[in-house]
């Protein structure tokens, strides 16, 4: 690998996105940010990270939140700011990694080494997905689904432009419910040889 490397997955719940992330970073030697990055960031601010997760890629609650001035009293928006800003700066550190999530096919996309991906699947499969690994009914695993996925688009629509999940905002969207999830690992593993010869 020649030059920096930074690999963004954003990701439906229940596709396989978060451990097609890891394997990806695995598989070239990797750093991987994704909800870790609140205690690298706590760690810098000296702050309890227990208390950030609990706004981890959430939306603003806007009837609670005003900005003045400039700055605003939303928690979910300054620690949106805060992981935006230290990927900037790893970036530009000219660090390689994955992150997963996050809006970093828009936010780190002025680096040339940026390559961006969104996984999604059948809504079949990430139910069995979702039940599988967090043993909930299939009625439970749809309301997890339906959950997590408007709130990672409301969180992604707010902080960036262009929609959350469309394809002209990646390098490559892939169906994870095609391959499985180490076909699709495989496949995104060549993209990125490919990309960076």
């Amino acid at each position: 690998m020649d030059g920096q490397m930074i690999i963004s997955v954003g990701r439906e719940f229940g596709s396989g996105g978060h451990v097609i992330a890891e394997a990806l970073a695995k598989r070239f030697g990797l750093s991987l940010y994704d909800n870790n990055l609140l205690e690298h960031i706590a760690q810098e601010k000296n702050i309890d990270h227990t208390e950030l997760k609990k706004y981890d890629e959430k939306p603003k609650n806007r009837p609670l939140s005003r900005t003045v001035r400039g700055y605003s009293n939303s928690a979910q928006e300054n620690i949106a700011y805060m992981q935006f800003d230290y990927l900037k700066k790893k970036a530009e550190s000219g660090e390689s990694f994955v992150v997963v999530g996050r809006c970093a096919e828009t936010k780190l996309k002025g680096f040339p080494g940026l390559i961006s991906f969104f996984i999604l699947g059948d809504k079949e499969k990430k139910a069995e997905r979702v039940m599988k690994v967090y043993g909930v009914s299939r009625d439970e695993a749809l309301h997890m689904m339906e959950r997590e996925d408007w709130e990672r688009k409301t969180y992604h629509n707010y902080y960036c432009r262009g929609k959350w999940g469309d394809s002209r905002n990646y390098d490559f969207s892939i169906n994870s419910s095609r391959l499985g999830i180490d076909g699709t690992v495989t496949m995104l593993e060549e993209y990125i040889r490919a990309a960076t010869h």
